[in-house]
C-alpha cells in the first residue's frame, strides 16, 4: 500500500463501460466531485511498457476475464445504459494498443483540455462504437478540441510520455488498484460503479466537496452490436 493521499483520485480506464457510465454519472450528480478528484489513468501495457513498469519495480495487475464473465457484462452494461436511457455502442476491439488514447489523454492534461478529452474519447468509444486505438480517431479527437491531432495520434510514441504513463502505472500499483472504476481517498478504497455514491458520502462527510445541482443529461436509448473483445483487465467495475 502507498502513502496516504490527500488529494482523492479516480482511476478511470477509457476501455471500461463501467468506467464510462461512472464519468457519466460524476459529471452529471456530481460535478463537485468531478472537479476536486484526480483523473488516473488505468491501462493495460503493452510489450514495451510492461517491460518499463518490470525495470521500474512494478506488475500490472493483470486479470484475464473469463467467457462467462464477458457475456455477463455484455449483459449487465446493456441492461445499466437501457435503464439510463444512455445511447450504448458496442465497440469492436482488434490487437488494441491501450497507450494509444491513454497517452494522448496526458497531452491533453498538459494542455488545459484533460477532462474534454475524456468525455471525448468516451463518447467516440462507447456511444459511436470507434476505434480509440486508432490513431486516425484519436486524431480527430485532438482537431475537435483544438489541439495538436498529429501530436495526440502520436503520444504512444513520444519517449517522455511512456516514461510518465509508467510512473503513473507504479502509483496504480502503489494504491492497490486493481479494477476500474476505482476511487481513492487515504486508506480509503471503492471499487465499482456500485461503490461511487460511498466515495460521494465519503468525501462529503469529511467537508471535501459541496453538493452542487447538477445539469440534465440525456440521451436516446442504442443499444449497438456486441464486442468481441475477450478481455479485460479487472475493469468490470
Amino acid at each position: 500500500m502507498g502513502a496516504v493521499q490527500k488529494t482523492p483520485r479516480f482511476y478511470f480506464s477509457l476501455r471500461s463501460p463501467y468506467s464510462w457510465l461512472a464519468h457519466r454519472e460524476l459529471m452529471a450528480d456530481h460535478p463537485d466531485v468531478a472537479a476536486l478528484v484526480e483523473w488516473r489513468p488505468f491501462f493495460e501495457p503493452d510489450a514495451v511498457s510492461d517491460r518499463m513498469l518490470t525495470e521500474a519495480g512494478g506488475t500490472f495487475p493483470y486479470a484475464a476475464m473469463t467467457r462467462a464473465k464477458h457475456l455477463y457484462v455484455l449483459q449487465d452494461v446493456g441492461r445499466i445504459a437501457k435503464s439510463l436511457d444512455v445511447k450504448l455502442s458496442w465497440p469492436v476491439d482488434r490487437d488494441p494498443v491501450w497507450e494509444i488514447p491513454h497517452l494522448a489523454y496526458l497531452v491533453a492534461r498538459r494542455e488545459g483540455r484533460g477532462p474534454q478529452y475524456i468525455a471525448a474519447a468516451y463518447r467516440a468509444r462507447w456511444e459511436e462504437g470507434r476505434n480509440i486505438c486508432d490513431r486516425s480517431v484519436i486524431s480527430g479527437i485532438g482537431a475537435e478540441l483544438g489541439l495538436d491531432p498529429a501530436e495526440l495520434a502520436a503520444a504512444s510514441d513520444d519517449p517522455a510520455l511512456r516514461e510518465e504513463g509508467v510512473r503513473l502505472l507504479l502509483d496504480v500499483c502503489a494504491d492497490g488498484v486493481f479494477g476500474v472504476p476505482f476511487f481513492v481517498h487515504g486508506f480509503s478504497r471503492f471499487w465499482g460503479l456500485d461503490r461511487l455514491p460511498g466515495f460521494v458520502a465519503h468525501l462529503r462527510e469529511r467537508g471535501l466537496t459541496e453538493p452542487a445541482l447538477p445539469e440534465p443529461v440525456g440521451a436516446a436509448v442504442g443499444l449497438g452490436p456486441r464486442s468481441v473483445d475477450d478481455g479485460h483487465a479487472g475493469g468490470c467495475g
